[in-house]
């Protein structure tokens, strides 16, 4: 399954020792995803448990992690960018790839990783 794959690049390519450890990963209200841009947020929600470091609330995360670790660009990235604006997300997380066009969300920082190590560095 897919977060069996994400447990082992953050192993492989991270260096997180995760095998001895249950990992357990649930969507609020049971929901199922299908959506390869809940990637990166499925890995920072592994990695912060793992450091015991809490991620900002106002921090949005989205895109699609590949098993080297790089962060893809994701389907309607503008479109979620602006909805996490909305939202009264500060901090935007998401594919370097995606974020033209996107330097003028007022008041939102926008931050383009093209991998899952860059965005641990932004976050943690």
């Amino acid at each position: 399954n897919r977060v069996a794959l994400l447990i082992a690049m953050l192993e492989k390519r991270v260096g997180f020792h995760l095998m001895g450890d249950d990992v357990f990963v649930n969507i609020a209200g049971g929901l199922e995803i299908d959506e390869p841009a809940a990637d990166l947020g499925v890995v920072i929600a592994i990695a912060s448990s793992f450091k015991n470091v809490p991620v900002d609330a106002l921090t949005a995360v989205f895109g699609e992690v590949g098993l080297t670790g790089e962060v893809r660009g994701a389907m309607q990235a503008q479109g979620r960018a602006r909805e996490a604006q909305t939202l009264g997300f500060k901090k935007i997380i998401m594919p370097a790839s995606n974020t033209t066009g996107l330097e003028r969300l007022l008041g939102t920082r926008v931050v383009g990783v093209r991998s899952v190590e860059e965005a641990l560095d932004e976050l943690f």
